[in-house]
């Protein structure tokens, strides 16, 4: 297939897209049982939404900025690597005390397939000079969907698998990664070896970049995963979700359009939805200067609020403008003009030419990005306490409950919206503003995480290990 009907079949299928980690390649050097029939939509992987490819440079070698979409003034967008990202949200300094997530592992959830994963995660670590994974697993419990990289939807979800992977890796280098991939994208080959790692208890975190409107999810299918998402509170796991790249909207169940709702699995109450900002910082020392929510031609930070879940008790003191549970809980950056740097080379030769090496990194962006290195942080927590944390948001919404503690734990968003425009949605669909505090747009705002981790455990222990979430109008 031509390189101009990827890209069009590509930007057909981010519209339909409710997390998208949006990619601009940047080269170097060239069995479980079978479900009851249900009504399966699939699930959209957080990736391609306004796909933009930019052609940014070969590595350099200066010191800690490496492609010239880090040099300010060089690239139209601004990027980040793992040196910038862990100064700007304060993960060093846990990394140079030695806690880097050893004895922890991350469960990533994706669908299909990359045949260049490990040789990517492998590129990735040797330009920032990051150790391996102690184990890295990749585990198909309904076996490996047999990759075509013509296949853009394919396509789309190895490059999730490249951001997810290396960006937990890169928060949290000590600790064993589990790759979990269901043999495609709809809702109930995901939800089946989700059941897989819970039942299992193949880790002590759980990421998810993927989504849709949580109407558009078969209810019996929506009801199981409601199921083991307390199961898993209950074995001590933490679970967390990107809530979506078109603001306050997501696709329709058709894909045709767009409607004003939560994306699940974010809105559920047992796991932590995770928003998108554009986070400006200092392009070499990562020194943080500032951020918005996340609203541009690329998309917008996933935000609102949920029609099947009540507001959860930990939630009522924090927000008061719906009974019904809000998303996100905390945010992180996301807008690909600051994106982060990752490998992914099975678009070699499809999407670009690689040149020798067959090697290419791009810039990533979307919520997508986020819960990864969320689920990196929790890692990095759960070696420091001895423990896995098992479900945070008590404990989030507890620290915002103290002026003090909130200061010392996030960056409070104040700045933007996550309304949809008509250049990324088709329509106009009204969205949230930060404000102080929590809102609809950033949640409680980004981590500064070495002071949030030590706060998390000083409240261990007083959080909900029941399962959380009562439907609306009962269950």
């Amino acid at each position: 297939m031509a390189l101009g009907s990827i890209l069009s079949s590509m930007r057909v299928r981010a519209a339909r897209a409710s997390a998208a980690a949006l990619v601009i390649p940047i080269l170097i050097g060239g069995a479980i049982p079978a479900s009851a029939a249900v009504v399966s939509h699939a699930m959209v992987p957080a990736v391609g939404s306004h796909v933009r490819y930019q052609y940014a440079g070969d590595l350099q070698t200066r010191g800690q900025v490496k492609f010239n979409c880090q040099v300010p003034g060089r690239r139209p967008l601004l990027c980040y690597g793992p040196d910038q990202i862990r100064a700007a949200y304060d993960v060093q300094p846990l990394l140079a005390a030695g806690i880097t997530g050893a004895g922890n592992t991350i469960v990533i959830v994706d669908a299909y397939q990359s045949p260049t994963i490990e040789s990517d995660l492998a590129h990735f670590d040797a330009v920032w000079n990051i150790p391996a994974p102690p184990h890295f697993r990749i585990i198909a419990p309904d076996g490996l969907t047999t990759f075509v990289g013509t296949d853009p939807n394919q396509l789309g979800w190895s490059a999730e698998i490249s951001l997810d992977v290396e960006w937990a890796h890169a928060i949290a280098p000590g600790a064993n990664i589990d790759l979990v991939v269901a043999k495609s994208n709809q809702d109930a080959d995901i939800l089946r070896v989700t059941e897989y790692a819970v039942r299992h208890r193949l880790g002590d975190v759980i990421s998810q970049s993927f989504g849709e409107g949580e109407t558009c999810m078969d209810p019996e299918l929506l009801n199981r995963q409601h199921r083991v998402f307390a199961q898993a509170v209950q074995k001590g796991i933490t679970l967390f979700a990107s809530a979506g790249d078109l603001g306050s909207a997501q696709p329709t169940c058709d894909g045709k359009s767009v409607f004003k709702i939560a994306s699940t699995p974010a809105s559920d109450p047992n796991v932590t939805a995770v928003g998108g900002t554009n986070l400006t910082a200092d392009a070499a020392s990562g020194a943080y200067h500032s951020e918005s929510v996340w609203n541009d031609e690329f998309g917008a930070g996933g935000g609102g609020f949920s029609t099947i879940y009540e507001r959860p008790g930990y939630q009522s003191g924090a927000q008061q403008d719906s009974s019904h549970r809000g998303v996100p809980d905390v945010t992180y950056n996301g807008d690909a003009r600051g994106g982060v740097l990752a490998a992914w080379s099975d678009g070699c030769g499809i999407i670009v030419n690689c040149g020798p090496t067959g090697v290419a990194f791009f810039i990533f962006g979307g919520t997508s990005a986020g819960s990864p290195q969320w689920a990196g942080i929790i890692a990095l927590a759960d070696q420091k306490g001895g423990h896995g944390l098992g479900s945070i948001n008590d404990s989030l919404y507890d620290i915002a409950g103290s002026e003090e503690e909130y200061g010392r734990a996030f960056h409070d968003i104040t700045a933007g919206n996550n309304a949809c425009t008509v250049v990324v949605c088709g329509i106009s669909v009204e969205g949230f503003s930060a404000r102080s505090g929590w809102d609809a747009a950033s949640g409680l705002g980004s981590p500064k995480v070495a002071t949030l981790v030590d706060l998390l455990l000083s409240k261990d222990g007083e959080g909900r290990q029941q399962g959380e979430g009562q439907r609306t109008g009962g269950e």
